[in-house]
Formats: C-alpha cells, sequence, structure tokens
C-alpha cells in the first residue's frame, strides 16, 4: 500500500535518520518534511515545508492524497536552546500538538511521536511533565493509530554542544564496547529510533497492528529498531 508520510523535526538528531528512510521506503510514494531551512538530502518524492516561523507549520499541512497517511513528530527541543521553559513548551507540546490536532483533521491515520521514557504528566519534572502531557493530549484526539517512542539517553552526534549528553554518550559508547545489552538497557542509537519509528508506522499501515494507542519502550525500540529487515528498511 503506497502511503503518504509527514515528517516534523526533519534536521534533529533522530528526525535526520527519519528522513531518508522515509523517502527510500518502498512504501512511502512521497515525503512532506517541515523545516526552517534547507533539508540535507533531496529526492523526487520529498517535498520540503519550508517556513521559518514554525507557528505557521499547522497551517501547512495538506491532506493525503494516497489510501494511508502517516505523521511523524521528531520535533522537540532544550530548555537552554529555546531560552527557558516556556519558550521549550511552546515547541516541545503547543507546536507538537498543533500539528497532531492538523494531521487529524487532515485524516491522517498514524501518529507517531518520539517522546520520552520519563514521560508522564504528573511529574515534577517540567520536562518529563511536559512530555507526558502531549502523550496524554495526542491519545485524546484518537487517532487510528497513534504511536509512542519512549526512548532513554539518544545517542548520535548532535551540531549543538550539551556537554552532559556529551559526556552520557560516551559513558554509554563504554558499555556498548563491553556489551551491546548493556547499554541498550538506558541509552539508544538514534538511527535505531528511526527505524523503529518508521517500521511502526508501515506495520500499522499495512494493517498488522490493531488500532489503538501503541507505546514501545525501550526494549522494544531496540528489538524493532535493531531487527534485520530485508532491504534494510
Amino acid at each position: 500500500m503506497t502511503t503518504t508520510a509527514f515528517l516534523a523535526g526533519s534536521t534533529g538528531l533522530i528526525g535526520s535518520h527519519i528522513l531518508p528512510l522515509l523517502t527510500n521506503h518502498p512504501s512511502i510514494s512521497h515525503t512532506h518534511a517541515y523545516t526552517r531551512r534547507t533539508l540535507p538530502i533531496e529526492s523526487p518524492t520529498l517535498t520540503p515545508l519550508t517556513a521559518p516561523d514554525q507557528k505557521t507549520w499547522p497551517s501547512l499541512l495538506i491532506a493525503p492524497y494516497t489510501p494511508s497517511s502517516v505523521f511523524i513528530s521528531a520535533l522537540g527541543t532544550t530548555r537552554a536552546q529555546a531560552g527557558g521553559l516556556d519558550k521549550q513548551r511552546e515547541i516541545d507540546l503547543d507546536l507538537n500538538l498543533a500539528l497532531a490536532k492538523a494531521a487529524r483533521e487532515k485524516g491522517v491515520q498514524v501518529y507517531v511521536i518520539v517522546s520520552s521514557a520519563s514521560a508522564s504528566s504528573s511529574s515534577r519534572l517540567p520536562y518529563s511533565k511536559l512530555k507526558g502531557e502531549l502523550e496524554d493530549e495526542v491519545i485524546k484526539l484518537g487517532f487510528p493509530h497513534t504511536i509512542i517512542l519512549r526512548p532513554g539517553l539518544i545517542v548520535g552526534e548532535r551540531s549543538d554542544s550539551r556537554p552532559a549528553e556529551w559526556l552520557m554518550r560516551k559513558i554509554a559508547g563504554a558499555f556498548g564496547a563491553i556489551s551491546p545489552s548493556l547499554k541498550d538497557f538506558w541509552a539508544q542509537d538514534a538511527e535505531v529510533i528511526a527505524r523503529a519509528a518508521v517500521r511502526a508506522a508501515v506495520t500499522c499501515v499495512d494493517k498488522k497492528r490493531e488500532e489503538g494507542v501503541w507505546v514501545l519502550a525501550q526494549g522494544d525500540i531496540v528489538k524493532i529498531g535493531k531487527a534485520p529487515v530485508e532491504g534494510g528498511q
């Protein structure tokens, strides 16, 4: 079944891995990717939805023109990058929710959100709380398929500097050198998370999963993201 895909967060650590998976996937006929700047790849099956003002992004969403459609959000920032917790909430919660609402209104069947292992709307930690609030609100929208990925520490090379995360990634790498399972328990490679997101989405598109909410914890992400699949997808 051919599918239209939409991607938010296409230039981030996880999204930059998701984008080529979508544009090269045999089940994805076309990908629309939100971006504030030029995308790192070009493809005849890729249409950038370019707008420097992220608040306009929900209005750029078009109705899918294939029988099935997927919206994947790997959109997120940090308090430091955003300039404070309120600004971070505007992106991680408000913008993500606005995009999800637009996707639901346009008839998207499969919605995928990259959340956090610590997500909980009742948490006292601001980051965990906003991630949990987003999960709760997205579930309320009632997509036929809602997929929530909850990774732990995300391992990969970032374009921005995050000293604490850099140190933790080095520790994760050391554990991985001893035994991959030691790292997989609390840290996942961005590429593995990306593959898990796309594979889970396609599983739902192909109707190999019952409708409803599907939560992928760290172990599920590793299992799906590392599973050998013919064609490399």
